[in-house]
């Protein structure tokens, strides 16, 4: 297939377009920064001559958007607004007026767009969509995903949850937790982390794009969610730390402002499940977190 990642440069970015190579597909990045022969350059607001490479592509996956690993200030809350909305709304423009556009459009989207939760977990018909700056950002992304019909190319809205990766992503600063002693859980340890194998995660994308039938929005998100105390409980036991002291509240709000972060990242209760991709006939190959574990630390 012809597979255009725009955004591509990130962490994810960078593992779906390996796999993507390694099963013997034709990728082109879009960037800012391009380094490759197969990278293009693109501003992710404006036109330009990377247009030309969304001709005749089986499947576009955005992926563009500021980290929101970062102090949420005015500055950056609206860099991380204009970063998602304005890709979002130039491919969207671009994708209208050409021939022969994306068969499949996938865009990121974030399982932060559903409220905290500790009371029922959250799947894409009965989910709760909560409130808030993160939330508000996920809202307007897919709302400029979806803003229009197009005809030609279906639509797929990418609510992930956190990728756990051997190369980047969440688990890195987790591990270091670990190893310095600070492994125990953070805040009260009852908020749900959802998260996702990366190899699984690519493995749902390969899954979508083989399945006509899937739309809109769908979680990326391990069947298997657990509550933050055990989520590292588990990190401990497979770094073979059998103590690690807990985080409470005051001291990640201390924290948070000297790493230049958002206690939100590690205290909301993400309590995300994937129904509809598993009613779909996808299987995951790292259901527990356990298991993930196991493959990513070894």
């Amino acid at each position: 297939m012809k597979i255009i990642l725009a955004g591509g440069s990130g962490f994810i970015g960078r593992f779906l377009e390996k796999r993507f190579n390694q099963d013997g597909h034709q990728v082109k990045v879009l960037t800012r920064n391009p380094k490759k022969d197969n990278d293009i350059y693109w501003d992710g607001e404006t036109k330009g001559e990377w247009m030309k490479s969304l001709k005749e592509a089986d499947v576009l996956i955005n992926m563009a958007g500021k980290s929101v690993d970062c102090r949420y200030t005015n500055r950056n809350k609206q860099l991380i607004y204009d970063s998602r909305l304005k890709s979002t709304a130039i491919l969207d423009k671009v994708i209208s007026e050409i021939d022969e556009p994306p068969k499949l459009w996938m865009n990121s989207s974030t399982a932060t767009i559903y409220r905290h939760a500790e009371d029922r977990p959250m799947d894409e018909a009965k989910g709760e969509i909560g409130t808030g700056f993160s939330v508000d950002v996920a809202t307007k992304w897919e709302r400029t995903f979806f803003r229009q019909e197009l005809p030609y190319t279906r639509r797929v809205a990418l609510r992930t949850a956190i990728v756990l990766g051997k190369e980047g992503g969440a688990l890195a600063p987790l591990k270091r937790l670990v190893q310095f002693g600070l492994g125990g859980k953070q805040g009260s340890g009852n908020q749900m982390f959802s998260w996702i194998h990366e190899e699984d995660m690519y493995r749902a994308v390969c899954h979508i794009i083989a399945h006509t039938e899937i739309e809109g929005p769908i979680n990326l998100s391990s069947p298997n969610p657990l509550p933050n105390a055990e989520m590292m409980r588990s990190l401990r036991r497979n770094m073979n730390m059998p103590m690690g002291l807990p985080s409470p509240k005051w001291l990640l709000t201390v924290g948070a402002i000297f790493i230049r972060t958002e206690t939100e990242l590690v205290l909301k209760s993400r309590w995300v499940i994937p129904p509809k991709l598993q009613k779909s006939g996808f299987t995951f190959q790292y259901q527990h977190l356990d298991t993930a574990l196991r493959d990513l630390i070894s």
